[in-house]
């Protein structure tokens, strides 16, 4: 930690992510998405960097469990008959593959309450845990995140999911402008594309604290072994 004009910063990555203090938030793991059969997959997208991405969030989510930290689960939700989507919207959204597979119709995925919508099995989350649905990009626009977080203490985030250059971006950056430590394991973000995912991950270590799953799992580790010992001492 430094003193800036009065003000403690945290600087370290202990200080980052203390399981007191941080929310592992989950962005968009969900069917759709991520998992064969899945409406991206069904539309031709390529999901292929989501298995092993899946393998080690899973890993980082025991590890969070754990430690106690905060778990938060966000949602992306679509609405029948597009009730939540603006023209600007849905140009937003028929412009998200122009690059590789030129004009489409708007993508079609997560409906509400619908199989998609739903978080990967891999994933599940606990009845206890937060989930947070949102109808942008950013799990802050829109949605009770941030009340969530400040409700319960929270100064970090720990943000992971998909995609890198979408809702993850976009959430890391609001996390940011409403003045919390972002984390980002970059083994835990993923996308259906490598450039844009590598792009991302160059801009946003230039932002915010990116590391490695492992190092945040020897912390939280850490902390867990001084919480047992306390416990029983």
């Amino acid at each position: 930690m430094v003193e800036v004009e009065g003000k403690q910063v945290f600087t370290t990555l202990e200080e980052l992510v203390d399981p007191a203090s941080t929310a592992l938030v989950i962005v968009d793991m969900q069917r759709d998405f991520c998992l064969p059969g899945g409406s991206f997959d069904q539309q031709g997208i390529d999901i292929s960097m989501y298995p092993a991405m899946m393998s080690r969030l899973a890993r980082l989510l025991e590890g969070a469990r754990a430690a106690g930290v905060t778990v938060i689960f966000v949602q992306m939700t679509v609405l029948p008959n597009r009730m939540v989507e603006s023209p600007a919207q849905l140009r937003f959204i028929m412009r998200l593959h122009l690059a590789s597979r030129g004009p489409l119709q708007p993508l079609r995925y997560t409906l509400e309450g619908s199989p998609g919508q739903q978080i990967v099995p891999q994933l599940e989350p606990r009845p206890e845990e937060l989930t947070v649905r949102k109808y942008r990009s950013s799990g802050f626009w829109g949605t009770n995140l941030d009340m969530l977080l400040r409700s319960n203490g929270m100064k970090s985030v720990v943000m992971t999911g998909c995609t890198t250059e979408g809702c993850v971006e976009s959430t890391a950056r609001d996390a940011l402008f409403n003045d919390y430590y972002v984390v980002v394991p970059e083994d835990c973000v993923a996308s259906d594309d490598p450039r844009q995912h590598d792009a991302s991950l160059l801009l946003m270590r230039n932002r915010f604290d990116v590391v490695t799953s492992d190092e945040i799992l020897r912390v939280w580790a850490a902390a867990a072994r001084t919480e047992r010992v306390a416990a029983t001492s």
